[in-house]
């Protein structure tokens, strides 16, 4: 069997897309292909980069894209993390399935260095947890 492709799809592809994308590498290792993307491309976030970093994952080299054609039609499933993601994005083929994850978006946040180090890590957690429901829910369909 090939192995299942998934995309996560957020708003800016700086944040919680690419956490998603660095957690579903770490934990399902070759199991899966995975990307990210966004509706639109924000760049990569420095203070994502250092929270995923602090649990031995490092995102620094993965980009900020803007989702695509064919991109969508590469995916077996697409997992939006936000509802402006859920609400914006494109068509997809009918071979893939959607499953929508929201979260805040840590990036609008605005205060004390401290207060914003407290939120990244908070959502990195909240990505990993849904990233683990993902690949736990892609283990028991395998099963089947």
């Amino acid at each position: 069997m090939d192995k299942l492709r998934i995309i996560f799809l957020c708003t800016g592809n700086s944040c919680r897309s690419q956490m998603a994308e660095g957690w579903a590498r770490a934990l399902a290792g070759d199991d899966i292909e995975v990307k990210s993307a966004g509706i639109e491309a924000h760049g990569q976030n420095a203070m994502a980069i250092r929270v995923m970093k602090e649990v031995g994952i490092d995102i620094s080299r993965q980009e900020s894209i803007r989702v695509n054609g064919e991109m969508l039609e590469w995916a077996d499933l697409l997992v939006t993390l936000c509802d402006h993601a859920e609400a914006q994005c494109p068509l997809l083929s009918p071979h893939t399935v959607k499953v929508h994850l929201p979260l805040a978006d840590p990036a609008k946040i605005r205060g004390e260095d401290l207060a914003l180090l407290d939120e990244f890590r908070q959502t990195r957690e909240k990505v990993r947890q849904r990233v683990e429901f993902v690949i736990e829910q892609v283990a028991l369909e395998a099963a089947v």
